[in-house]
């Protein structure tokens, strides 16, 4: 269980009677409910809130199920299925409208903020994750407004809700109780406050509304259009809430405010050790790879033959290209990198030679071979047609565009007519990412068209001559991954296939590729199973 996870408990147990013992000589829940109506009929009197026509009192009959008796009609049903969970004797159950009333906020217009004063107006993004964040973007209004607008004034031992937000995301009703120095803050429209008849009830309720079980009956009256969610003032009445003796609910508040603490400091060494944990898992995994690539992580075997020859046929197999016109006769401008008998690289391209021994990244067994990245590799970027021809649903004579999002965790599909596709993929293809925060990363490929911010891996043979999953653990390695920062242009943080041209490759018998492959993947799942 996560600290969240723990938090959670604690809060779904304090409203079911679950965190502190009850005490029988408590004042029952029922005598605080008789305390609350006569408040509220004595607000109606003095007509500082309307008559409430929803009015309701929660009782268990003598058969054990629970009724509810609505005052303005004196309708009576059964609420048996409504009721998520038995509480303690002396507990209640209420809906939140009838032990608090709700405000939404005003409809302040930007022309109403001045740049300071002591109004400070609260709006959606000052109530976050259950805080109160008063810096974030603060807007004020005069005193004049401030008078006329008193009723969306703050008042002590309010609660404040957050009523908008993603459709479906629960990422709002935030709540927060005001404290002493809140009492300057009005709020803006989608944003509530529930005032408490009795305020005493607000130490309670402030933990009871954040339980996983108020939120998802607070959760299940959400409206709005596709990506927005609004949960309406009438709604939100209807949730229903525990309503302990206001003795066990101060004893419940304490224990809270005792255990949430610890709970933090548990979250908190947790996630530090999940950082380690993930830090520490990455750097495995990359040693693993850095072994892979160097040769290091299966032993070589003489049975297999060497890189060398693996070379040779691939050169072969360009000359024939060229003589099919299936490749362009530059392709066959290679060159040969060797180790000399002083333990030198040498890099000869028809009569030059050249000392290279300062690009060499690392030494790699006596049967493979440094290979020039352009002498295997072609790279083919991507195009894009205009967004006007784009639509969102699969269509005959369309074929679908890929984009760097698409191979993340939130694709969004895009499909272009075929005719403009120029530059296509197939399911298996290596994908390198070419541009901007993204750049770096390696994707295989599926079927479809691929826009400018990606490149296809072209090997410049047909035959499976080099493992594909080999050449994907090559773009995943640092050899890989360095030199394209270093190389790629400043100005948009990418790189042309020129820029890749001199990388080296370093190219072991085929056999061994299989068995390098197959050894890091086992290494890898082992790691990510813990």
């Amino acid at each position: 269980m996560n600290g969240k996870q723990l938090k959670n408990s604690i809060l779904q147990w304090a409203i079911q009677g679950k965190l502190v013992p009850q005490d029988p000589n408590d004042e029952p829940a029922s005598v605080l409910l008789e305390r609350i109506r006569a408040e509220k009929a004595r607000l109606v009197k003095e007509k500082k809130i309307k008559k409430d026509k929803n009015e309701s009192i929660i009782y268990r009959g003598d058969d054990n199920s629970y009724y509810e008796k609505f005052l303005a009609t004196g309708e009576v049903k059964c609420i048996d299925e409504e009721i998520p969970f038995e509480i303690p004797q002396g507990w209640e159950w209420v809906r939140l409208g009838n032990i608090a009333t709700i405000i939404g906020g005003y409809a302040y217009k930007s022309q109403d903020f001045i740049n300071s004063s002591n109004n400070q107006v609260l709006r959606l993004g000052n109530i976050k994750n259950d805080f109160l964040k008063h810096n974030a973007s603060p807007v004020y209004i005069s005193d004049d407004l401030a008078t006329k607008t008193d009723k969306f004034r703050c008042h002590l031992d309010d609660i404040l809700i957050t009523m908008t937000g993603t459709r479906k995301k629960r990422d709002y009703f935030f709540s927060y109780k005001v404290e002493q120095n809140d009492l300057n803050y009005f709020i803006n429209q989608r944003v509530g406050i529930l005032r408490f008849y009795i305020s005493e009830v607000s130490m309670f309720m402030i933990y009871a509304l954040k339980a996983e079980n108020t939120l998802q009956n607070v959760f299940q009256y959400e409206t709005g259009t596709a990506n927005q969610g609004n949960l309406g003032a009438e709604n939100i009445a209807k949730v229903y809430i525990p309503l302990p003796p206001l003795s066990e609910q101060l004893r419940i508040v304490s224990k809270i405010k005792e255990l949430i603490p610890l709970v933090e400091a548990y979250e908190q060494t947790q996630n530090e050790l999940n950082t380690l944990n993930t830090s520490l898992n990455e750097l495995l995994c990359k040693s693993i790879l850095q072994e892979a690539i160097q040769g290091k992580l299966v032993l070589q075997v003489a049975e297999e033959g060497t890189a060398q020859e693996l070379l040779e046929r691939i050169r072969q197999e360009k000359l024939y290209l060229v003589k099919e016109g299936k490749l362009k006769k530059s392709a066959l401008t290679d060159s040969v990198i060797y180790k000399g008998d002083d333990n030198k690289y040498f890099e000869k391209i028809g009569k030059t030679e050249q000392d290279i021994t300062d690009e060499i990244p690392f030494d790699i067994p006596n049967t493979w071979v440094w290979v020039r990245h352009n002498d295997l590799f072609d790279i083919s970027g991507g195009s894009q047609p205009p967004k006007s021809k784009f639509i969102e649903r699969e269509k005959e004579g369309y074929i679908r565009l890929f984009q760097i999002r698409d191979y993340g965790s939130n694709p969004q599909p895009i499909y272009i007519p075929l005719s403009t596709a120029s530059k296509i993929s197939q399911k298996g293809d290596i994908l390198l990412a070419r541009y901007g925060a993204s750049l770096g990363k390696v994707f295989y490929a599926e079927y479809g068209a691929y826009n400018v911010a990606l490149a296809k891996v072209i090997p410049l043979y047909e035959s499976r001559l080099i493992f594909q999953k080999y050449i994907f653990l090559y773009y995943c390695s640092s050899i890989y991954q360095n030199e394209i920062v270093n190389r790629s242009r400043c100005a948009q943080a990418g790189f042309n296939k020129e820029d890749l041209n001199s990388l080296l490759f370093p190219l072991p018998p085929l056999s061994e590729q299989y068995r390098i492959v197959e050894k890091y993947e086992k290494a890898i799942a082992s790691i990510m199973r813990g």
